[in-house]
C-alpha cells in the first residue's frame, strides 16, 4: 500500500504550498495528459495517465511510496475521491481541493448557482441529463467524450435553451461561448468542458438566497401535496369514467368545454403512484386535457411532454404549468401520429385514447405505463395490448366520493357523499 495518497484538485491556477509539497515528494503521479504535461513533476517519479480510476486505485494500492492523484477542480464533487475511497482499495486519502469546475463556470457566466442542478453525462447518462435540462431552468452538465455539448443540444432540439459552454477551464486555452441550443451542433468543442443550460420558465422571487441547494429560491412554494382537487386546475376537462357498454357515456354539458377526460384526484394519485415519475425521467401524458397529471408529474421532477389535440386545452396546460412553476413541453396534435417526433419516454400515461394509441406507446418500450379505458370492453383490449408487448398488467376500479357536511346541521343528520363516476385504471411494467 502507498505510504501516503494525496488527491490534488487543480483548476489551472498556481498550486497551494501544501499541494506543491505533496507533488514534490511523490514517487507516483496520476493525472490527465494535459495535467502531467503542465505541472512540474519530480524527476524520476512514475507517471500514470488517469483513465480508469479503478485501475489507478489498484496500482496505487500496490505502490510503495508517496502517490499523488491530480484531478480537475474539486475532486470530491463528481470526482475521483468516491472511487478511491472504496473499501476494497484500502487507501487513506488527503484531499486538497481547488475551485470546482461548476463553480468556475457559473463565475465566468456571472450567475448565482445555489438554485442550479448539477448532473453528470458520464457513463451513458446523457439522456437522463437531457431530461433534467428539459425539466429545470438552470442546470450544469459535466460532459464526457461522446456526451458533450453537441450531443446534449441534439437531444434538446425541440426545446429552446441557452447554452454556456466552458471549454478548458483554468488553462491558457480557456474559452467561454454563449449561444442558443440550435446553434451548438455547428461547432466543434474541446474536452474537458462544462455546459450550463439555462432557460424556460423561471419563478420570480424577492428572496436574496434560498435554503436548499439545487432548488428554486422560493422552494417549496405555496402548494403542498399532490392529487389536488379539480378546481386547482383550469377547467377544460370532462369527468372520466367507465361504463359497461361499447361506447363512453356522454359528458354533462355544464362540466365539459371540449377536451379529453380528466382523472379525478383519487385516480390521479394512483396513476402517479404506479408511474413513479422522478428526476431524469421523461413522461408522456397522452390526451392530457388541462394537464393536471402532467403538472403533478413535473412537480415530482420529471420532464413531461403533454400531447393534446385540442388547441384550447394546450393553452390551458401552459397556463397551469406557469401557475405551478414547472416546465412542460406542450405538443399540439393527435396520437399516434405525433408520437414519432417525441424523445423516448421512461413512463407513459394514456389518459384519453384508444387501443391503437396504447399499442403505439407500448412499442416505444417505456419502463412503466398507465392507461385509462373508457369501457370494460376497451379495458380488455388494453390488457391484451399490454400482454402482447410483454408487460405485466394489473388494474383497479377507483371511485372517490367527497364527504360533505349537511348545509344546516340538524340533530341526527350526518354527512353525505357526493356522487362519483368510477374510473378504471390499467398499468403495466416492462419485463426485463
Amino acid at each position: 500500500m502507498a505510504d501516503r495518497v494525496t488527491v490534488i484538485g487543480w483548476d489551472g491556477t498556481p498550486l497551494t504550498e501544501a499541494a506543491r509539497a505533496a507533488l514534490g515528494a511523490a514517487t507516483l503521479v496520476a493525472g490527465a495528459p494535459y495535467q502531467l504535461a503542465a505541472l512540474e513533476l519530480p524527476r524520476g517519479a512514475e507517471r500514470m495517465v488517469l483513465g480508469s480510476v479503478e485501475l489507478a486505485a489498484r496500482r496505487i494500492a500496490d505502490h510503495r511510496g508517496a502517490a499523488v492523484v491530480v484531478a480537475e477542480g474539486d475532486p470530491g464533487f463528481f470526482g475521483v475521491v468516491r472511487t478511491l475511497r472504496r473499501p476494497e482499495f484500502g487507501l487513506e486519502l488527503e484531499v486538497l481541493p481547488a475551485v470546482s469546475s461548476v463553480a468556475a463556470a457559473f463565475a465566468r457566466a456571472g450567475m448565482p448557482w445555489d438554485d442550479a442542478l448539477v448532473v453528470s453525462a458520464h457513463g451513458r447518462r446523457l439522456r437522463r441529463a437531457a431530461n433534467v435540462c428539459r425539466a429545470n431552468p438552470k442546470v450544469a452538465v459535466l460532459t464526457a467524450p461522446g456526451a458533450g455539448p453537441t450531443e446534449l443540444a441534439l437531444m434538446l432540439r425541440d426545446v429552446h435553451r441557452t447554452f454556456v459552454v466552458c471549454e478548458a477551464l483554468g488553462t491558457p486555452e480557456e474559452e467561454i461561448s454563449v449561444l442558443t441550443s440550435e446553434r451548438v451542433p455547428d461547432h466543434v468543442w474541446r474536452d474537458p468542458n462544462v455546459v450550463l443550460v439555462v432557460g424556460g420558465h423561471t419563478r420570480s422571487s424577492t428572496e436574496a438566497a434560498g435554503w436548499l441547494a439545487g432548488r428554486p429560491v422560493d422552494f417549496p412554494g405555496p402548494v403542498r401535496g399532490w392529487a389536488l382537487d379539480a378546481e386547482a386546475y383550469a377547467a377544460h376537462d370532462r369527468p372520466a369514467g367507465v361504463t359497461t357498454g361499447a361506447a363512453p357515456e356522454p359528458a354533462e354539458p355544464d362540466r365539459a368545454v371540449g377536451g379529453p377526460a380528466a382523472l379525478p384526484p383519487a385516480a390521479r394519485a394512483l396513476a402517479l403512484a404506479r408511474l413513479g415519475p422522478r428526476p431524469g425521467d421523461l413522461l408522456w401524458s397522452v390526451g392530457a386535457g388541462s394537464g393536471s397529471l402532467a403538472v403533478e408529474a413535473a412537480r415530482f421532477g420529471a420532464a413531461v411532454a403533454a400531447v393534446e389535440p385540442d388547441a384550447d386545452a394546450c393553452g390551458q396546460i401552459a397556463v397551469n404549468a406557469r401557475r405551478y412553476g414547472v416546465e412542460i413541453e406542450v405538443v399540439h396534435g393527435a396520437a399516434p401520429e405525433v408520437l414519432g417526433e417525441l424523445p423516448e419516454p421512461d413512463v407513459v400515461a394514456v389518459e384519453h385514447s384508444g387501443a391503437e394509441v396504447v399499442a403505439a406507446c407500448l412499442a416505444r418500450r417505456p419502463e412503466r405505463m398507465v392507461a385509462v379505458p373508457r369501457t370494460l370492453p376497451e379495458a380488455e383490449e388494453f390488457r391484451r395490448a399490454f400482454a402482447k408487448a410483454g408487460y405485466r398488467a394489473e388494474g383497479a376500479l377507483v371511485q372517490g366520493s367527497t364527504l360533505l357536511p349537511p348545509e344546516e346541521p340538524v340533530a341526527g343528520e350526518g354527512h353525505t357523499l357526493t356522487a362519483a363516476v368510477p374510473v378504471l385504471l390499467l398499468w403495466g411494467e416492462r419485463r426485463t
